[in-house]
């Protein structure tokens, strides 16, 4: 018999993220996606990346999302398809670039790697704001996949504005300690 697929973010996101949040200027935001990073570490409810879809304009929060590979055992469960799941359902829309929806933007923790890379253009986001590099996920042992070198003029020609290595050495530093940490890394 075949499962249905489910996914839930940790029970302490609300905690960090809750509902309806507003998050006024874009280092606030990029700092509460590297706490949502640094509290599902401690948690151990998953990896260190986190990602969080706000309205540009306002900053209200629309979705959070966490890395929830292992605790959930599916692959996909990155913080960005996470926050980019929960906005769809949370806008009751497949695109946040629906008629009349304010323009969104996709804040990480960390530099895409290669599927988030191909879901944010189907996302709606408008803007993508990334802290740390992929090669600060693959010195701690991540496999980031392949990805355009020219990744960021690909997002912008298809009218995604990209700001990457915001705030990087604060990011990073999640990614080092849970290198420095000796957690599971799970696709190496």
């Amino acid at each position: 018999m075949w499962q249905s697929v489910q996914i839930s973010l940790p029970p302490w996101i609300e905690d960090v993220a809750p509902p309806e949040l507003i998050v006024d200027t874009l280092e606030e935001r990029m700092r509460l996606v590297v706490q949502l990073a640094n509290r599902n570490v401690e948690a151990e409810t998953g990896g260190p990346f986190g990602a969080a879809i706000f309205e540009t304009e306002s900053g209200r929060l629309i979705a959070p999302g966490v890395n929830r590979v292992v605790p959930s055992n599916i692959p996909t469960a990155h913080a960005e398809v996470m926050a980019i799941s929960i906005a769809g359902q949370m806008t009751g829309s497949f695109t946040l670039a629906a008629e009349g929806m304010p323009a969104a933007e996709l804040v990480t923790s960390s530099e895409p790697c290669s599927m988030c890379f191909g879901a944010i253009p189907w996302s709606g986001v408008r803007k993508l704001v990334s802290g740390a590099t992929a090669e600060d996920a693959e010195a701690i042992g991540f496999d980031e996949g392949p990805k355009p070198e020219n990744w960021i003029q690909c997002l912008e020609e298809r009218g995604i504005e990209v700001v990457a290595g915001f705030l990087a050495e604060e990011a990073g530093a999640a990614l080092r300690a849970y290198g420095e940490g000796g957690y599971e890394v799970y696709n190496g």
